[in-house]
């Protein structure tokens, strides 16, 4: 269940990462405060995961999950750039993800 609380978390991350750029600063009313509540439900949930989970392992996959996220979605939404290597040191985050989550106890 743990696991499970902490991708839901990470995909909170991605919101919220992508709510910053839609909040225009926080100048925005309504996406600055959908921002706001991703930001406190996906810390919320980050904290639940971390009472059955080791806290490097499970800092690492929040952050890996946001990072993946929004790369993707900045990619899909506002042209980021997806040259090769960029998709190589994505593709190599997910396998740290995954390596993380084999060498878990939890």
């Amino acid at each position: 269940m743990n696991w499970f609380i902490l991708i839901i978390a990470g995909l909170l991350e991605v919101g919220w990462a992508i709510g910053l750029k839609y909040s225009d600063g926080f100048t925005k009313l309504w996406p600055s405060i959908f921002t706001i509540i991703g930001i406190v439900f996906s810390l919320g949930l980050l904290s639940i995961a971390m009472k059955g989970l080791p806290i490097g392992t499970a800092y690492a996959v929040w952050v890996g999950i946001g990072t993946i996220g929004t790369a993707v979605l900045g990619i899909m939404l506002f042209g980021d750039s997806a040259n090769a290597f960029r998709l190589i040191s994505l593709t190599l985050i997910v396998a740290g993800i995954i390596g993380l989550k084999l060498a878990s106890p939890a």
